[in-house]
């Protein structure tokens, strides 16, 4: 029980970084790196504020702030220098990477026995092993709400089209241009919470905590997306959170197996891989029986 319980509590904070990144890579269509460096920054905002007696939550509430800026910074490169997407998501994450050590002051830094945003839940409950899940549970259960809203509204609408066809946003008079940072900062905003989350979840944060991260929220993606084809049947987000609970699992069988901690990202490399591949033959396999019932109609 332990096990699983561990992995559902780190998938669903996975889960909330790789709605960000959902929002970036699935809808925008813009393929942003930076946040390997947002979900450290999220981190490193959280901790350092625990450290200094801020309210745990706000501490959470800050770092989603912080990240919305990283984003910020990623749409001003690309959208008023025209720098180009990729390239712009590379400048932010380097420079993120000194920003996080001054933040820290060193490359790592512990909670120490400092107040988390589980503190109070897990003494409510008599120290039981359900409480962080509980917290972890309603923020993601709160975000995947106001995501699946904003989906629904004008502004969602003209995000998906932005991703779609940014020539048509255009004719209908919207800035393309402020559509994507919107986008960005939302995204990150996501991640910096992620990251803030993760932080106080572990009780510590370290300069490498995002390394990776780009991967891994694109593995929950993508494995969700390889499960759950049919679009309307389940919401976006949630496809979206299974994956990233599926993701985790699997690293923690392959961590059981005897499999060690340094090969993670190798085996997440392997994952995404066998994901896009299993998306690419099911994709093949719609195609072409297509062409086969389209032939028999025809004859």
């Amino acid at each position: 029980m332990p096990f699983l319980l561990g992995i559902l509590e780190q998938g669903l904070i996975i889960s909330i970084a790789a709605l960000g990144v959902y929002i970036t890579y699935s809808i925008l269509d813009f393929p942003d790196l930076s946040v390997d460096g947002t979900f450290s920054l999220g981190a490193a905002i959280s901790i350092v504020l625990v450290l200094n007696n801020v309210n745990p939550f706000i501490a959470i509430l800050l770092s989603m702030i912080v990240g919305s800026l990283a984003g910020l910074a990623t749409g001003l490169l690309h959208v008023k220098l025209k720098i180009t997407n990729l390239l712009s998501g590379i400048l932010v994450m380097i420079g993120l990477y000194s920003i996080n050590l001054r933040v820290m002051g060193k490359a790592n830094i512990s909670m120490f026995n400092k107040q988390s945003i589980f503190s109070d839940l897990n003494k409510f409950m008599a120290g039981s092993i359900w409480s962080k899940l509980v917290v972890i549970l309603i923020i993601t259960l709160v975000i995947k709400f106001i995501m699946d809203l904003l989906f629904k509204t004008k502004f969602g609408f003209i995000l998906k089209a932005t991703g779609d066809n940014e020539t048509l946003v255009t004719t209908l008079g919207v800035n393309k241009g402020n559509i994507k940072i919107l986008a960005l900062m939302f995204s990150n905003a996501l991640v910096g919470l992620s990251g803030g989350i993760m932080a106080q979840y572990q009780g510590f944060s370290d300069i490498s905590m995002g390394t990776g991260l780009i991967i891994m929220a694109l593995a929950a993606i993508i494995l969700g997306q390889s499960i759950f084809r049919k679009e309307g049947v389940i919401k976006a987000t949630t496809i979206v959170i299974i994956g990233a609970f599926l993701y985790k699992l699997s690293i923690g069988i392959v961590l059981k197996l005897g499999v060690t901690p340094t090969d993670v990202k190798l085996i997440t490399s392997i994952i995404v891989i066998l994901a896009i591949v299993l998306n690419n033959v099911k994709f093949v396999d719609t195609i072409k029986g297509k062409k086969v019932k389209r032939g028999v109609i025809d004859a």
